[in-house]
């Protein structure tokens, strides 16, 4: 089986699906490793490197007419979709709940679409295949170097000949793995850190980091299923803001990390809480997409300057940014899964065996023989298609 490791497209993407150093784990697996020319360039590894490690380099024609598996950061874009074939299989993290119809046109091709944004994230055999786990990792560590940065003043405290300077309070919102990476990031660089998540068992996590954890009297749990906070409801959001107000005015810096999957990450930071905010103040918002954002005014891959003097930093992407600890992490998590199905395959290294029975594919596998196989995916696709029928008959 031939396993093609595609050039990303995207804006501002740097990361490969695959690095040169587990090339060997899948060469010794039975699969021919084809790489895009350039594939790994952008994250500094060489097409040299690809060849040393076992794998061919091929171009962008060849690649896509002679693999069947083709490797993948995000989803493709529209000249790479076209190049898929029926029979061909699309793994990466491709963002199904977000475009899920863009996994309903390759599905109709006959493309299998695997998108690893669906792993069962407390599954213990699926930990190493955990990509958004691993990605949220870096892009956590990287949040906090771009608050230091765009912040006007130091991080630690000083004490010079020229004076002292009081250590920058920053406080982190959302304390999942991204939110955790920051505290531990900012923490090492000096600032005075606290932290808030309304999933009551993350206070430990804080505080095992040397952080405060923030109280608030209007305290409510929002463990969801999978790892996840689940979204809160509108009377439940309104007490959170009103009281993590107050809060927010003290900081000098804040980090947002929330989001609820396939769906409008919660608003954490009001546009009266900014207005709150001293000049000089930065927050990134880690939350920043198309759908929204946790801070109010922010806008994804840009900054923003407030009339009164805050910096608001749509941090979209930022594990693209660090490419090649990025490509390291994720080259791990999609070789484990790719291997995973491999080893399910009753023909060894030759095929892929897809079967939505299995915990982890069923979590994974998106579209498969001609339709799609996900339910949270298909159901947004029959609402869609739901839609479509009513605004048909509203024009008639």
């Amino acid at each position: 089986m031939k396993v093609g490791i595609a050039k990303e497209s995207a804006p501002g993407e740097r990361r490969v699906a695959l690095v040169p150093e587990t090339v060997p784990r899948l060469v010794q697996a039975g699969l021919e490793v084809l790489v895009e020319e350039g594939a790994g360039v952008a994250a500094w590894f060489p097409d040299a490197a690809y060849t040393d490690a076992g794998a061919t380099t091929a171009t962008t024609d060849d690649l896509y007419a002679t693999a069947d598996v083709i490797l993948t950061v995000t989803r493709p874009d529209e000249a790479a979709a076209a190049r898929l074939r029926s029979g061909q299989t699309v793994i990466g993290m491709l963002a199904p709940l977000i475009e899920p119809r863009a996994s309903s046109a390759l599905a109709e091709r006959g493309v299998t679409v695997i998108s690893l944004d669906g792993l069962p994230r407390t599954l213990s055999r699926a930990q190493g295949m955990d990509a958004l786990t691993s990605q949220a990792n870096v892009a956590g560590y990287k949040a906090a170097l771009v608050a230091a940065e765009a912040y006007g003043r130091f991080f630690p405290l000083l004490i010079t000949a020229a004076g002292t300077a009081r250590p920058a309070k920053l406080l982190v919102l959302g304390t999942g793995v991204a939110g955790l990476q920051a505290i531990g990031t900012a923490r090492r660089l000096g600032a005075q850190v606290s932290g808030y998540d309304v999933r009551p068992a993350s206070r430990g996590e804080v505080e095992s980091l040397g952080a405060s954890f923030i109280e608030l009297t209007s305290a409510l749990s929002a463990a969801g299923e999978g790892g996840y906070a689940r979204e809160l409801t509108p009377e439940e959001r309104d007490a959170q803001q009103a009281e993590l107000a107050g809060h927010i005015a003290r900081q000098d810096v804040i980090i947002t990390t929330a989001q609820v999957p396939g769906r409008r990450p919660p608003l954490l930071v009001t546009e009266a809480a900014v207005a709150a905010m001293a000049p000089g103040s930065v927050i990134v918002d880690m939350g920043s997409s198309p759908l929204g954002g946790n801070v109010a005014g922010s806008v994804p891959g840009d900054t923003v300057v407030t009339a009164n003097g805050v910096s608001i930093i749509g941090a979209q992407n930022l594990a693209a940014s660090v490419p090649t600890a990025a490509s390291n992490a994720y080259s791990r998590n999609i070789s484990a899964l790719l291997l995973q199905l491999v080893a399910a395959s009753d023909s060894g290294g030759g095929a892929l065996k897809i079967d939505t029975t299995d915990e982890i594919q069923a979590g994974v596998v998106v579209a498969h023989g001609g339709e799609v196989v996900h339910p949270a995916v298909a159901k947004l696709l029959a609402a869609d298609a739901e839609g479509d029928a009513n605004v048909g008959l509203a024009g008639h």
